[in-house]
Parts: structure tokens; sequence; C-alpha cells
């Protein structure tokens, strides 16, 4: 069984992130303009981009929730943690508060807001796929199926969900 690689990065960490990657441009282009004079600017704005770039894909590639065979693995940019599989009691794909659809994991016990692990989060789908993004996310809508399924976790998932998957993705709603 491979790695299943989910996750949702939450709002407060994306703006953390976006203020990181806007530092490190300030810096490396008042840096280049210091060193080499007022004619850099450009140059130091292209360095500042490039390296804004790099710590926005190091900390957002960091971000992760990884499903094993053995257990689920939590990484943020500065830690890391691990779930046993007995503390999942349910999945979920249901409306979040953005109103985008959320599949979830329900926990017991532990420190998690709201005793769930957010694993994916789509906006709804109202037609047939149609951009890589779409794909990527049927195939970890489905990978995520398969490991729940392997591991005999019931999933719920609601009726308008089951039949936009069903119609627009041929994603079959869940047997169990």
């Amino acid at each position: 069984m491979s790695v299943v690689r989910a996750g949702v990065v939450p709002g407060r960490r994306v703006a953390v992130d976006a203020v990181a990657g806007v530092a490190v441009a300030v810096v490396v282009c008042a840096g280049t303009v210091g060193m080499f004079g007022l004619n850099r600017v450009f140059t130091g704005l292209f360095f500042g981009a490039a390296g804004a770039v790099a710590v926005l894909f190091a900390l957002f590639g960091r971000d992760t929730v990884e499903l094993t065979e053995e257990r689920i693995r939590c990484r943020t940019p500065w830690g890391a943690s691990t779930l046993a599989w007995d503390r999942v009691v349910a999945g979920r794909f249901a409306l979040d508060e953005r109103g985008r659809w959320a599949l979830a994991l329900d926990l017991n016990g532990g420190v998690e807001p709201h005793q769930e692990l957010v694993l994916l989060s789509v906006p709804p789908v109202t037609r047939p796929i149609s951009n890589a993004y779409d794909m990527r996310k049927r195939e970890q809508i489905n990978e995520i199926r398969t490991i729940l399924r392997q591991k005999r976790i019931p999933v719920t998932i609601l009726p308008e969900i089951a039949d936009a998957l069903q119609r627009h993705w041929k994603i079959a709603p869940p047997t169990h």
C-alpha cells in the first residue's frame, strides 16, 4: 500500500506563510539593491520573488496529512505528529463552514479541534472533470476511500454530494 497524501492548510497558517514569503521577497530585494545600487531594483525584485516562491513551496509542501497502512502522520512546517488508526471513529463527507465539500475523519480523544481531521476540501462539483485540479481531487477521493474501506472505517456522505460525485466524476457512493 502506498502513502496517501491529503490535508487542508488552515487559513491562519496560509496567512503566516504568505507573510513569510513577502518578508523573504522584501529582504532579498532590499539586500540586492543595498549591495548593487538603485539600478538593480528589478533584479532585486526578481530574486526576491524567486526566494518567496521557494519559501512558499517549502512551507506548503511540508504541510500534509499522510495516510499509511500503519498510522496517520500529520506534518506541519514546524513539527509532526502521529495518530493511530484506532482513534478514527468514522469518515464524513459534508459541507464545511465556507460551503465547500470537506472529507474529514472523526476522532476520539486527542487535542484536535472539533475532534476531527480534515483530509480534503473541494469546491462543489457541478460538471465533469475539466482540468488537472479536478482530476487530482478525484484521485485523492478514490485513494482515501480505498484506504478507509481497507481499514473498515464507515463513511457517511450527504446525498447531494454523493449524487454529484456519481453523476459528474463517476465515483460510486460508499456501500457500507
